[in-house]
């Protein structure tokens, strides 16, 4: 039966490295450590030495990426335009539900200026009334 009151995972317990075994070096932390130390010398004095022979340093890459150019064919550049380069005398193209949505506007224009549409029916006869209450209202006052 499992100490604690929470399910022991597959990987087991935590190991932790006692200071005999660091100083043993018997324990898998120190041997990684002492790889990337010797790595990151060696790296250290070779670009030094490169450093001195050119002023390019060139990035290299781990497995087949250095070898294969890969380009994301979804990628596309943003691309900058300028206001000076805008060709101004170009007329822009509309689509065609613009175009449809702007002669539905215009025609709409046209027979609300003719009275035809029930909005401006309404409008005109709000409009009759109001008249004939001003009339009204200028009849009643006196006349100084």
């Amino acid at each position: 039966m499992g100490r604690g009151k929470f399910k022991v995972k597959p990987t087991g317990r935590r190991n932790f490295s006692t200071p005999e075994e660091l100083d043993a070096g018997t324990s898998a932390c120190s041997r990684t450590i002492g790889q990337d130390q010797t790595e990151y010398n060696k790296k250290e004095g070779s670009e030094e030495k490169s450093g001195e022979d050119s002023g390019e340093e060139v990035e290299r890459r781990k497995g087949t990426i250095s070898l294969i150019e890969i380009q994301n064919p979804n990628f596309v550049k943003p691309r900058t335009t300028n206001a000076k380069d805008a060709n101004l005398e170009k007329a822009t193209q509309l689509t065609r539900r613009e175009r449809e949505e702007i002669e539905k506007q215009r025609r709409y224009m046209r027979l609300q200026e003719q009275g035809k549409t029930e909005q401006s029916r309404k409008d005109l006869e709000r409009l009759a009334l109001i008249r004939v209450f001003k009339e009204q209202k200028l009849q009643r006052l006196p006349k100084n």
